[in-house]
């Protein structure tokens, strides 16, 4: 892996000061009416404390839980893949990784264990390659080591077609389906003025020839399987890849534990974070349809709704500025199970969605002091959370004593 070091500090200086303005835009959105009741604060959850469990990561955004219950994964926006063992962050990086341009919201993203991990080691990893002036989100797989030392076999699976200028909206969540298929998510490329062949470029989430704006389904080695929902629509611009569109900036996605439906989290522009239903085929609006408006002021769209589009099952106004999501099964908190943790870098915040029979019933916060990037939860059944930070930290969640 290669790694410019010379414009490091500026980088990170650079993508705290943009993620600082991008913070107060965000907050400043009054809401929008529509089909869906938008939710600003909602009570503080209380009976729990988070503790550090190791400290020291550069700008951590995912991790990824190995077999034995007592080493984590875990990715640094900057490039680099770090080992927690028995709550200890060992000093070297992994290395063989492929070459990663962090760049902004770019970098190093997610990371998932193969299904059959224990049997072939492959770990897949979604990035922004390329440069500024053309980049693309890439998704690659390795083959660890026994050591965790060194990823061989790399190979890019995926990239998408088009590549873009500037550091924003990447996505990219992975998810396994039940079927042994893999879930991608990809931003829309950026916000206005930013364009694409003469357009603007976030007008390709509705483009079902064009991966940016989308989720994507892959077999394990990135191609098509045979039954996503555009293989066969008869137009051959239309990218097989793709299982659903109209989508912004998907950085949560999560499968229910009971239903398997798939949910997702979805960033909006000022005002207009999205939790979503995701169901095969469909169109989700963006930027048709959006409780969201532009940073510098109007509307974005006349409609918050749009006919033969899916609405959102949740709308955050003020934005929370989504990042993981887990649905939680563990023993700790008896009154959370089977409730969605839906991590909020803005908002430095975990909103806990209470589900009934299956229904969204109500909305409490776990305040933080720094932004919240991931929230997993452990083989323990412990509830573990990554902060977006210079010097990032990784806690667990405990009931209050």
């Amino acid at each position: 892996m290669k790694i410019n070091y010379g414009n490091r500090i500026t980088r990170t200086i650079s993508g705290v000061l943009v993620g600082l303005l991008l913070s107060c835009l965000c907050c400043a959105a009054d809401p929008l009416r529509g089909p869906i009741d938008t939710i600003g604060k909602t009570p503080i959850e209380t009976g729990w404390k988070s503790i550090t469990i190791t400290g020291g990561l550069m700008r951590p955004w995912s991790a990824a839980w190995l077999p034995d219950g007592k080493t984590l994964l875990v990715t640094e926006r900057e490039g680099r893949l770090r080992v927690v063992r028995d709550g200890q962050l060992q000093m070297d990086a992994v290395k063989g990784l492929p070459d990663v341009l962090p760049l902004d919201q770019g970098g190093l993203l997610d990371i998932a264990l193969h299904p059959d991990f224990t049997k072939n080691r492959r770990v897949y990893m979604t990035y922004s390659s390329g440069r500024r002036q053309a980049n693309r989100t890439t998704l690659a797989r390795g083959r660890i080591n026994e050591e965790l030392t060194e990823l061989t076999e790399v190979r890019t699976l995926f990239q998408v077609a088009q590549a873009k200028q500037g550091g924003q909206h990447f996505g990219s969540r992975l998810l396994w389906l039940d079927d042994g298929t893999l879930l991608m998510s990809i931003g829309d490329g950026g916000n206005p003025p930013l364009q694409l062949d003469s357009r603007l470029i976030r007008l390709n989430a509705q483009d079902l020839s064009s991966h940016l704006g989308k989720i994507l389904r892959l077999n394990e080695d990135g191609k098509p399987p045979a039954d996503n929902p555009f293989v066969d629509d008869g137009d051959p611009k239309t990218d097989p890849l793709i299982w659903t569109y109209g989508h912004r900036n998907i950085q949560g996605l999560a499968l229910h534990p009971q239903s398997r439906a798939v949910w997702a989290t979805e960033h909006g522009a000022r005002g207009g974070d999205e939790l979503n239903v995701i169901r095969k085929g469909q169109n989700y609006g963006w930027p048709k349809a959006t409780y969201s408006v532009e940073y510098f002021g109007p509307r974005i769209s006349e409609n918050t709704t749009l006919e033969g589009a899916i609405d959102p099952a949740v709308v955050w106004t003020p934005c929370i500025a989504p990042s993981g999501l887990v649905f939680y099964t563990g023993p700790e908190f008896p009154g959370w199970k089977g409730d969605l943790l839906a991590g909020g870098l803005v908002l430095r915040q975990i909103r806990r969605i209470d589900f009934e029979d299956g229904k969204i019933v109500g909305q409490t916060t776990l305040q933080f002091e720094d932004r919240i990037r991931w929230v997993g939860q452990g083989p323990d059944g412990g509830i573990y959370v990554l902060t977006d930070e210079i010097d990032g930290k990784l806690l667990r969640i405990v009931p209050q004593e």
